[in-house]
């Protein structure tokens, strides 16, 4: 393969492929290296529904040793499945199991670490919620996303059309609400008018609209700005998250490759650990159903 060459690129394209390139070859330098000060780097992406957990157990975590630095950024579990197994990260976040395709595309060397249970929450928009849809059945919702029910007044609301809001491709968030509600990872959504990137995105929206529905992380909904409404019947409480009885419960997982490190298993030792499940909790999740360390 010859070298990539720039010429045909204009200079704001040009700086940001380089830009990409510097980014790129930057992770890969700080994944499993040591820092000049001697202390091993570990570099997590992935979801973004993990993430605010992980991140506040890799602050605690790095506060309480000076050997291991942990690295967290997200992008979506897509990304943490895929960073992972190339090695642009030693830990890979994810809310869902990593798909066929990817153990085809990559490999069957994933090694599944659960760390606890989440819940995606369907949410409205807090008019909507205060106007009387507290409640939702799976099928009206189906019809939402794909386009059947477009106005709030076929399910007990306002005469308003709805915004639908849902995750981009390669999200887990996304990929379990398409299996559980639509019936595929594939299905058409054709009802959906923005795709978002991140859970904080869709809440944005969300709060912002006076008229829309969007699905995401449980730790996300615990405010008043939004309502979090009940499916088929069942609220997406603790108790019913742990049962399993919420139809949208799911387990969280890290993942690391052929094999786990010292380094790696050390953190997410942590992550298992009192103070790693109880920041799980604080952060709105529910600890593992087994949490023995490795």
């Amino acid at each position: 393969m010859g070298m990539v060459k720039f010429d045909h690129l204009n200079e704001p394209a040009k700086s940001r492929r380089i830009q990409l390139l510097t980014a790129a070859f930057l992770i890969v330098m700080a994944a499993g290296c040591v820092d000049e000060g001697g202390k091993e780097n570990l570099v997590i992406t992935g979801s973004t529904t993990v993430l605010p957990a992980v991140e506040r157990c890799a602050v605690v975590f790095n506060l309480a040793q000076d050997e291991i630095g942990v690295q967290v950024s997200s992008g979506g579990s897509g990304r943490g499945i895929q960073d992972v197994a190339s090695g642009l990260a030693d830990i890979g976040m994810a809310s869902r199991e990593v798909k066929e395709s990817e153990v085809n595309q990559f490999g069957n060397h994933f090694v599944e670490h659960l760390i606890g249970y989440d819940a995606i929450a369907v949410v409205v928009s807090k008019e909507i919620y205060d106007a009387g849809v507290t409640g939702l059945s799976s099928d009206e919702v189906s019809k939402i996303y794909s386009g059947e029910i477009y106005n709030w007044k076929y399910v007990g609301g306002p005469d308003e059309m709805i915004l639908s809001v849902a995750r981009i491709p390669g999200s887990g968030t996304g990929d379990t609400f398409n299996e559980m509600i639509m019936g595929s990872t594939k299905a058409e959504t054709e009802g959906v008018e923005v795709n978002a990137m991140e859970n904080a995105e869709i809440k944005t929206l969300i709060v912002q609209s006076d008229k829309a529905i969007g699905y995401l992380g449980i730790g996300y909904a615990k405010t008043g700005e939004l309502g979090a409404v009940a499916l088929d019947g069942i609220a997406p409480s603790a108790a019913n998250v742990k049962n399993r009885t919420y139809k949208l419960s799911r387990p969280l997982y890290l993942y690391t490759w052929n094999g786990t490190s010292k380094t790696e298993a050390e953190f997410i030792n942590f992550v298992l650990g009192p103070e790693g499940q109880r920041i799980m909790e604080e952060v709105g999740f529910f600890p593992a159903a087994s949490s023995g360390q490795m």
